[in-house]
């Protein structure tokens, strides 16, 4: 008798969290590539949502298929002045201005629910048009090397190794 009440309390509760209510507003969209492969993978790139009455933005991850969704603050009214926007992903993304944001709108088919106005559009590679005037940064490799260098210091002087301080640093000994 005891195990058939256990058994029909763990279904309830097996049952009860299964059933999920969801009263908030959803952002789902999707991103695109221009010049990627039909089997690239979209998961891990991040695109930021953020409304105007709201001071912390909302972040959502896409899937491998580049589709998303985010949950939009409570706080938010019937006709929200939101944005979202491409931040980026595991790999380097380049992206026109234009194409980078997008302003979020009532979707028709689905209550509780928004879409983005235009779609996110990246490429994995950098082009430059003559009639473009973005260019692509060169990176890291402008600025040179962030190694530290350690200077040979004599252990009896009680300092730490040079490699610890974030800039050259070289004690200046006999000034009172």
């Amino acid at each position: 008798m005891a195990l058939h009440q256990v058994i029909t309390v763990l279904l309830f509760t097996l049952a009860v969290t299964r059933f999920e209510l969801s009263a908030c507003d959803v952002v789902k969209g999707s991103v695109s590539c221009l010049d990627c492969s039909k089997d690239y993978d979209f998961a891990g790139i991040k695109v930021l949502v953020k409304c105007d009455q709201v001071k912390k933005p909302t972040m959502a991850i896409t899937k491998a298929d580049g589709s998303f969704e985010a949950e939009l603050p409570t706080s938010v009214s019937s006709t929200p002045n939101c944005l979202a926007k491409l931040l980026g992903g595991p790999d380097q993304l380049y992206a026109s201005r234009k194409n980078v944001a997008s302003a979020i709108v009532k979707a028709k088919d689905e209550p509780n629910s928004y879409t983005i106005s235009n779609l996110l559009v990246f490429s994995t590679t950098c082009a430059i048009d003559a009639n473009s005037r973005d260019k692509c940064s060169k990176g890291i490799t402008e600025f040179g090397s962030s190694e530290t260098i350690d200077l040979p210091l004599p252990p009896e002087w009680g300092f730490p190794p040079t490699s610890y301080y974030p800039f050259p640093f070289i004690p200046i000994i006999g000034i009172p």
